[in-house]
């Protein structure tokens, strides 16, 4: 018994297999392919039968009817033989894609030879579908007409010539048909790039298919039929024709805007894609990619454009992070003026921050809550800049230096330096709670520009203002206030600022021949007497490289 159970077992196994690919092949486009090909030759051969047996004149018509029962079978069994060698050459086809089809989604796609004939293949199915059906009309004109003979044996040209134009038309609609309807499969197919040496027909050569069928064809049988009947092929005489030339016009109607459709649809589609795909990217949104769905000029039109996409959002990318890096002012200018080493001279006003105590803060805290200390504070540091027209230049540690007037003019440079600097103030102390820090502002002629080397360069300003806000940082350290500014940069500023200082006393900072006279903002929040930061080196530091 358990032999019998594990054999029924064995047995149900690729049973259950087969199934399941069954069950997937129904929700693939392949059903409908099949049935598409098999009903394209149903109908056309019905049409071609129905014209020589209704369409013609009475005494040029084949009399069907009068076939010998012989000849009918031979007739009928060339046809299901052909049907059958259609069907079995198109599964022969078919296999290697529909494996390749059942792999990539279960396990995804694999660059093997394999994948890549089955790709070639998968694309080339609707003009392999057309060979076949031509071959099969071919094959079976000639056999109609050898089974035909005993009753049609003078209109054997004009078998010959209606099953040749109704093959023309059957495989050009079956190939436009077949690329719609293949259409999920060539997205798959061409989402690793367009096979090596395979084009699709592009939209002239559909346009001349278009025109095949709606004037080509039909006004072939017209010339055909009245040359027949004037070199006495057809019984008939020329003005007996009507009949036949009514019906190929109404049939030239009906198949040429089946046709027309066909081909207007396969180059509106990706045309409409398109144009929503532009839409997607003007508002911004780079992730907007077309599927491509063939070879043709318009597949590469949205190959293309993918690209395009692909190396716009790169550049955005690009440009982002490098305006995160420098300045979206610097990245700006950088991107519509070009770089070169050097710089001029500009008027400008210098803000300069640093925290106090952040060695030891260091030493007391773990690394992460310094980070995320440091976070909070540059953020500040940052939006407070920002909102007043600055350029924050340098972060270095736990400092920052700040730039207004450069590289973007600024109407009023100096009192933008001194309105951030308040603002900043109270910002910092709600952030920072116990934290404490220091703030200079300076103003003055320095030079602004890109200083480095070819390979790499940064863009900074250079000058005794950049020194003068450092040591004002430094002495500020030590005010209750923590802000303090050179009296330059208050008379440089517009009265609505200028009048919320308060000039004091001169001084001679650290480093400076000049004295400097001091100016503190009115009304600031006091939160306690500041400690000497003996981080004072790293000052020096920051200092001396940013006015080197």
């Amino acid at each position: 018994m358990p032999d019998t159970v594990d054999g029924v077992a064995m047995d149900a196994k690729p049973i259950g297999r087969i199934g399941a690919f069954v069950r997937w092949a129904a929700r693939t486009p392949w059903p409908v392919f099949t049935l598409g090909m098999v009903q394209a030759d149903i109908i056309g051969a019905l049409l071609v039968l129905s014209f020589l047996r209704f369409g013609l004149p009475p005494e040029d018509r084949i009399q069907l009817q009068d076939l010998p029962a012989f000849n009918l079978a031979v007739f009928l069994g060339f046809l299901f033989i052909s049907f059958t060698i259609a069907a079995y050459w198109s599964l022969r086809l078919l296999i290697p894609v529909m494996r390749w089809q059942r792999r990539d989604m279960l396990l995804g796609e694999r660059d093997t030879e394999d994948t890549e004939v089955a790709r070639t293949r998968a694309l080339r199915m609707p003009f392999y579908r057309s060979v076949i059906n031509v071959v099969n009309w071919f094959l079976g004109s000639v056999v109609f007409i050898v089974a035909s003979w005993p009753v049609a044996s003078k209109s054997a040209p004009v078998v010959a010539v209606a099953t040749g134009l109704g093959a023309t038309a059957t495989a050009i609609i079956g190939y436009l048909q077949s690329e719609r309807v293949l259409r999920p499969v060539a997205v798959a197919a061409l989402r690793g790039g367009v096979p090596e040496n395979f084009r699709a027909p592009g939209v002239i050569a559909r346009q001349v298919m278009t025109w095949v069928l709606s004037t080509a064809v039909p006004i072939i049988a017209i010339v055909l039929a009245l040359v027949a009947s004037k070199f006495e092929i057809l019984t008939a005489p020329a003005d007996r024709l009507t009949t036949p030339i009514l019906i190929l016009a109404i049939s030239a109607l009906v198949v040429g805007l089946a046709g027309t459709v066909l081909v207007a649809m396969s180059i509106a589609d990706p045309l409409r894609q398109l144009r929503w795909a532009l839409g997607e990217v003007q508002r911004g949104n780079y992730n907007a990619h077309m599927q491509i769905y063939d070879a043709s000029e318009l597949g590469l039109l949205q190959a293309g454009f993918n690209d395009m996409v692909r190396d716009l959002a790169e550049r955005q990318r690009l440009r982002d992070l490098f305006g995160r890096y420098v300045g979206e002012d610097v990245a700006r200018r950088a991107l519509e003026r070009g770089t070169e080493l050097g710089g001029q001279e500009r008027d400008v006003a210098v803000l300069f921050v640093d925290l106090v105590g952040s060695t030891q803060l260091a030493s007391t805290i773990p690394a992460a809550d310094v980070v995320n200390l440091l976070n909070d504070f540059f953020r500040v540091v940052v939006d407070t800049v920002n909102r007043h027209g600055g350029f924050v230049n340098k972060f270095q540690g736990d400092a920052a230096l700040a730039i207004f007037g450069a590289p973007i003019e600024h109407p009023d440079a100096c009192g933008a330096a001194l309105a951030a600097s308040r603002e900043l103030h109270d910002d910092l102390i709600q952030v920072l709670g116990q934290t404490e820090f220091g703030i200079g502002v300076s103003a003055g002629r320095a030079i602004a520009g890109h200083i480095g080397a070819q390979a790499r360069f940064e863009y900074t300003v250079i000058g005794d203002p950049v020194n003068e806000a450092a040591r004002l940082t430094e002495l500020a350290k030590l005010e209750d206030g923590h802000v303090l500014a050179s009296a330059i940069a208050v008379s440089g500023a517009l009265d609505a600022e200028a009048l919320c200082w308060d000039v004091g006393e001169i001084v001679e900072l650290r480093g400076r021949i000049a004295p400097t006279q001091l100016a503190r903002p009115i009304n600031l929040a006091t939160p306690g007497k500041a400690r000497a930061d003996e981080d004072e080196d790293v000052d020096d530091e920051i200092a001396s490289d940013v006015s080197r």
